[in-house]
């Protein structure tokens, strides 16, 4: 008997997801990095989408690169190209050029560090100068991007691959063709500044997928590589969550267990205070309701990211117990009960200790 609380996770699903993506992005000449930081750099999940085609790995910790680095000599993650798709920080530029191929960056001070440090290990290691257009996470102002790729240009050791962005993360601002456009034209403005070509052009994350998708071939301009995760192992895309037609929506399940089932009363009784997590709460009188309690809770999961089983309504999550309403039937101790969840819990769950992984493959490929 398998575990619970466990993520149930079919590799064959996400393989055709990641298959699928690599070659309908293919039609206008972007590349997919398959990006693994949800699966806390799971070996198998980025085994799965190396046979699937994308050009290599992202994950933002360095640990979670190091991990399929140094895994199994089978893997296929040994020799893959690394990406730390996170800007490093300076008291780990060691391992960042020791483990990840090319960094995402947008401070100077820690591109200098990583020469230093590449100088010290005999190694060549690559910049990705991330760009800020308008979603206000991390990002170089256009304007002095000219300036950063000068200093970069200086540094021993260190080879300038490309620029980036990231959309649609901290204030949702969507990929389009407007803040595309601009990225392309800043990559044409560095090459004609420094007589050089680019190599990589990153437009975004999984929320690009509208845009990148959408559009005749040949409309992505300089674009040729996105980052993809969530797409990939969700089969969503990120800007409203929407299903991506012909991709596998349930590639990652949680399973949980019922460990308490009653008939209680709907309205709590006593002087009410603030819940364990600060909340206050206001409960309308419903009668008596069928309640059970699965063997999961927030330390585990965002409850908010689960989506429950037909008849089955979820009403709140403490650490360590989810309650649930069941209409129609009784929930028996012991039964598991099946759930989709999000990103947001799927990022928690992949995380926690007390969450059992169980992979799955035929092995079947293209």
């Amino acid at each position: 008997m398998m575990a619970s609380p466990r993520l149930e996770i079919d590799l064959d699903k996400i393989y055709h997801n990641a298959y699928e993506l690599v070659m309908r992005l293919a039609k206008n000449n972007i590349s997919v990095t398959g990006v693994t930081k949800a699966a806390l750099g799971s070996v198998e999940i980025a085994d799965t989408l190396l046979r699937a085609g994308v050009n290599g790995l992202g994950d933002s910790r360095i640990g979670n690169i190091k991990a399929m680095r140094l895994a199994d000599k089978d893997a296929l993650t040994k020799d893959a190209m690394m990406m730390l798709i996170r800007s490093p920080m300076l008291s780990e530029v060691k391992q960042v050029v020791m483990y990840a191929d090319i960094s995402c960056n947008t401070e100077i001070e820690v591109i200098r560090k990583l020469s230093l440090e590449a100088c010290k290990q005999g190694r060549t290691h690559q910049i990705l100068l991330m760009v800020e257009l308008g979603d206000l996470r991390e990002g170089i102002m256009p304007e002095d991007l000219i300036d950063t790729v000068r200093e970069v240009l200086s540094l021993p050791n260190i080879l300038f691959k490309g620029i980036g962005t990231n959309l649609a993360c901290r204030s949702g601002v969507s990929p389009d063709a407007t803040n595309m456009a601009e990225l392309s034209m800043l990559a044409d403005n560095i090459e004609m500044a420094f007589g050089l070509t680019i190599d990589t052009v990153s437009g975004g994350n999984s929320a690009n997928l509208q845009w990148a998708l959408s559009g005749h071939v040949g409309h992505a301009g300089r674009i040729n590589n996105l980052r993809l995760g969530e797409a990939i192992l969700l089969g969503c895309e990120t800007l409203h969550r929407r299903p991506i037609n012909g991709l596998y929506t349930n590639a990652i399940i949680l399973v949980t267990e019922v460990i308490e089932s009653k008939l209680k009363p709907s309205q709590s009784s006593g002087d009410i205070a603030e819940t364990a997590f600060g909340e206050a709460k206001t409960i309308i009188d419903r009668g008596v309701v069928r309640q059970a309690i699965l063997a999961i809770g927030r330390q585990d999961i965002d409850p908010c990211g689960l989506k429950a089983p037909a008849g089955i309504e979820m009403l709140d999550a403490s650490s360590d117990h989810l309650i649930v309403e069941s209409a129609d039937n009784n929930l028996c101790v012991g039964e598991e009960m099946i759930f989709q969840i999000n990103y947001s819990a799927l990022l928690r769950a992949m995380t926690s200790p007390f969450v059992s992984k169980y992979f799955s493959s035929a092995k079947v490929s293209h």
